[in-house]
């Protein structure tokens, strides 16, 4: 019998003991659980090591929610040197796992359906959103099913994704326009700008004078159509565009300069 690894990540004990007990009595099913994100990439990574990988993560969409109120998500990208286990909610941990280990299936587990959250559910590169209180039968079936390349949502949420998906391929694809619109001296000081650096930092780095790099930051605004770095960074980001490697390479995503 070809058995079926699942990992739970859940901060809510109760909830993620239950739910692994349910599916550890299933014939075919193995199951452990994770109380966080740090948690859960560090039995992904353990498990990997072993030779025995997880087939499929269950990812708590509110993961982290309540660990520091108000605190913003972190992209998870590997786990703390420090050992301890920091605030990473379920979206980006997806995102991390996409990245890390691609033949992980995730599948995100809600307590209320969310067309947006959804969406970036499956564009951080989730197989499935499900209901919390699905029953058994159902999330086993979704399980099954993103082992088959299944992509699994709620009737009643295909709509309301479908038209945010639409949306946001709208918006970077005017974002990318804008930004290809700048010169290369532009796109860096623009990728400066991503990267938090200020118009001090940004001329040491690119050997420029500060007077330089204001009009260039002017010419950069007023090209993307904002009237704030912050609104300028956004942009950037819905277009792809990264930050600089403050070690010193650009980095690059997709094959592109980012």
């Amino acid at each position: 019998m070809v058995r079926i690894r699942v990992l739970v990540v859940d901060d809510h004990r109760i909830f993620a003991e239950s739910l692994a007990a349910a599916l550890a009595a299933e014939p075919d099913v193995d199951v452990a659980a994770a109380g966080s994100g740090p948690a859960a990439l560090r039995c992904l990574e353990r498990a990997a090591t072993e030779g025995r990988r997880f087939d499929v993560m269950l990812v708590d969409a509110d993961l982290g929610a309540q660990v520091v109120p108000g605190a913003r998500p972190v992209v998870a990208r590997a786990v703390p040197d420090n050992g301890e286990d920091g605030l990473v909610d379920g979206i980006s941990l997806v995102a991390g796992v996409r990245s890390g280990q691609s033949a992980v299936r995730t599948v995100v587990l809600a307590e209320k359906d969310d067309p947006r959250r959804a969406a970036l559910a499956l564009g951080a590169g989730a197989s499935g959103w499900v209901a919390k209180d699905c029953s058994l039968q159902r999330l086993l079936a979704v399980i099954r099913g993103v082992l088959r390349d299944e992509t699994h949502l709620p009737p009643a949420l295909l709509t309301g994704v479908l038209r945010e998906l639409t949306a946001a391929r709208k918006h970077r694809t005017e974002s990318e326009r804008l930004v290809e619109s700048l010169t290369p001296r532009e796109r860096e000081v623009l990728r400066c700008m991503v990267a938090g650096l200020g118009r001090k930092a940004v001329a040491e780095r690119l050997f420029l004078s500060p007077h330089t790099v204001r009009t260039h930051m002017q010419n950069v605004l007023g090209k993307l159509g904002v009237h704030s770095t912050l609104a300028a960074v956004a942009l950037a980001r819905r277009a792809g565009v990264g930050p600089v490697d403050l070690a010193g390479d650009v980095v690059e995503r997709g094959g592109q300069l980012a």
